[in-house]
């Protein structure tokens, strides 16, 4: 079945599944003869020229987007809309003066966006957590906890690009770029520098493989007890499981730092429930419950389909999402593979990356999806709607011919549990002590 574009994502977004369609009415399922491992391939792809004009054509627009030499260059500075969204009148007189400011604060011109969060969560969140323990209300706390929750995906996603980047902000504007997520995080659900110390140091050098505290490899994954099992592990055992982790390596002062980090914030939160435990329901515990588990359901749909043959690939324990909600307010959250592949590469440059890069994804047998979102991936798999989800998966290479019958018991293939067995064989890096027990 061919894909269907949704116009209100992102233009970069709609350009990459337009092009994919193309492919798919073409019957185009790559180029046979190139040696090379897909790894190989993906890393020396940033210079193709594609394989055909459209490809061609496809790479010219996505570059132009980003370059601030072009004229349809457009810095994003707002998740929610595009600049031809926005009003003539608020355009000229209120965003673009806006927007001539805001690229000198901000560390890329592309990246305006950043520092209108920044701005959005230090006065509306800050001051209503603040009002709610001037003067508390049950209406004002739940809107509180709704409004956060909301903004909890977008704030995590700029918090990934600041650490894996040190930051989202110019040198000169240091001072904020290191202050202000000591005083969010714990708004926003998180605890203070736990983030980093869990996705980078740890979550990026195991890659969801054996020694990886939150893999989902040693789990039935269209499973609903196996998906609680994970949850609650990570919810109630990673404040100790990381710092041991670190232990274990001989990684002592990252241990420490995660330890006094996690304990620290979970000894502030104490206190403040001490000072006003109504207000600080709705302020730091809620948020801090619903972000947990965000967090597990968004890397259970991200890491679920592991390939059974070859499960230490990145391009076969991750997948793609395009055209989604994710990319549009979670800054292309959904080209997971590729933030894999290069945790480094700026997020405007996905979508770009990724057409370049077509032939390593068909060689590596990747999976594409559009229009379903991490959190429905997760439902979906748990509700074991296989037929569903080959409705969204995007052909690419060999799966291009395949009837919807045979997408969908491939996806189911890749869900099962792995054995300690498999894992002995199939995993070049050896299984580690944070091996969970599974009911």
């Amino acid at each position: 079945m061919e894909p269907k574009v949704n116009p209100y994502f992102t233009q970069p977004d709609i350009v990459v599944l337009e092009n994919l369609v193309q492919d798919f009415k073409d019957d185009f399922r790559g180029t046979p003869g190139d040696k090379r491992s897909p790894e190989i391939m993906e890393m020396y792809s940033d210079n193709e020229p594609g394989d055909h004009d459209y490809d061609k054509q496809t790479i010219a627009q996505l570059k132009a987007y980003n370059d601030p030499n072009s004229a349809e260059f457009a810095p994003t500075v707002f998740t929610t809309w595009d600049d031809k969204d926005i009003p003539d009148f608020l355009n000229t007189y209120v965003v673009k003066p806006y927007a001539r400011i805001a690229m000198r604060i901000v560390r890329h011109p592309t990246d305006i966006v950043f520092l209108t969060h920044i701005i959005q969560y230090l006065t509306l969140n800050l001051g209503s957590a603040v009002w709610l323990y001037y003067r508390f209300s049950y209406i004002h706390g739940i809107a509180h906890t709704a409004y956060t929750a909301w903004c909890i995906g977008s704030f995590t996603l700029m918090m990934h690009n600041h650490i894996h980047n040190h930051g989202v902000l110019a040198k000169n504007w240091a001072w904020l770029d290191l202050s202000f997520p000591y005083i969010l995080e714990p708004l926003m659900g998180h605890t203070w520098d736990s983030y980093y110390y869990h996705h980078v140091k740890h979550h990026h050098v195991e890659s969801n493989g054996p020694g990886d505290l939150s893999s989902t490899i040693r789990y039935q994954r269209d499973d609903v007890f196996h998906f609680l099992q994970y949850y609650g592990r990570f919810l109630f055992f990673v404040w100790a499981e990381l710092p041991h982790y670190f232990i274990k390596r001989g990684k002592y002062d990252l241990a420490v730092r995660t330890l006094v980090c996690e304990v620290g914030s979970y000894v502030f939160m104490y206190y403040m429930t001490r000072l006003n435990p109504r207000a600080s329901t709705f302020v730091f515990l809620l948020p801090f419950a619903i972000l947990r588990f965000a967090l597990m359901v968004g890397n259970w749909g991200q890491h679920a389909l592991v390939d059974e043959v070859d499960p230490n690939s990145d391009f076969r324990t991750s997948i793609t999402m395009i055209d989604i909600m994710s990319n549009r307010v979670c800054f292309n959250d959904g080209y997971h593979t590729a933030h894999h592949l290069n945790p480094l590469r700026h997020w405007r440059e996905q979508p770009l990356h990724f057409v370049q890069s077509k032939e390593a994804y068909r060689t590596g047998r990747a999976l594409v999806f559009h229009n379903i979102d991490w959190f429905m991936m997760t439902v979906k798999l748990l509700q074991k709607d296989y037929m569903y989800l080959a409705d969204c998966l995007v052909p690419i290479g060999d799966q291009i011919g395949m009837s919807k019958t045979e997408l969908a018991d491939m996806l189911r293939s890749k869900t099962r549990r792995f054995t300690e067995e498999d894992i002995r064989m199939k995993f070049k890096r050896p299984a580690s002590l944070s091996r969970p027990a599974i009911l």
